[in-house]
């Protein structure tokens, strides 16, 4: 999927962790020899209000860091879905988790079991934002498995590498599992 420039929109609630998503996402595209920017806005609550995160991943330098027509929409809650589903890419992607429901779109949808996966397989509802990242991953190849992974180790909380790992891995598999 890597074109010349790729846009992410993740969205969902404040508190899932979706603006370090962006992060990983941008620095293990750096990590490939990329370029990247991510941006982030929160809405007025910060935890349980809306929450967005978008990275622009490039193989040419970036012009305009900001997030116009979207490649993939990753979208954690009814909310975040009902507001970005319009504005994405004539090839795009919306990846969401299984608890939103689906809405009437002429887009690609994909819908797993992100939140859940991480609360009943990882043992840990706060890593869902790195299950999403597996699934993204895995789904565009956007970045390569080597540079995500080595960006989560970098950015996750000491003591929760193999938690981050196993839910980075459980990502993939979500992936695996629709072919």
């Amino acid at each position: 999927m890597m074109e010349e420039r790729v846009e992410i929109r993740l969205s969902g609630s404040g508190g899932q962790g979706l603006i370090l998503a962006g992060i990983i996402l941008a620095e293990a595209a750096i990590l490939d020899g990329k370029n990247a920017v991510q941006s982030q806005s929160y809405g007025p609550e910060a935890r349980g209000g809306a929450s967005r995160a978008e990275v622009v991943i490039s193989n040419d330098e970036i012009d305009y860091p900001k997030v116009t027509k979207p490649q993939v929409i990753l979208a954690l809650t009814n909310e975040a879905l009902n507001k970005f589903k319009d504005n994405l890419a004539p090839d795009g992607i919306i990846i969401i988790d299984s608890s939103v429901k689906k809405a009437d779109t002429p887009y690609k949808i994909v819908q797993l079991p992100i939140i859940e996966t991480a609360r009943d397989r990882i043992g840990r509802s706060m890593v869902a934002n790195i299950v999403a990242v597996g699934v993204i991953t895995a789904l565009t190849k956007v970045v390569s498995r080597e540079a995500v992974e080595r960006a989560i180790l970098k950015r996750v909380p000491k003591g929760t590498e193999e938690l981050n790992k196993k839910a980075l891995y459980a990502g993939y598999e979500l992936v695996n599992q629709l072919t």
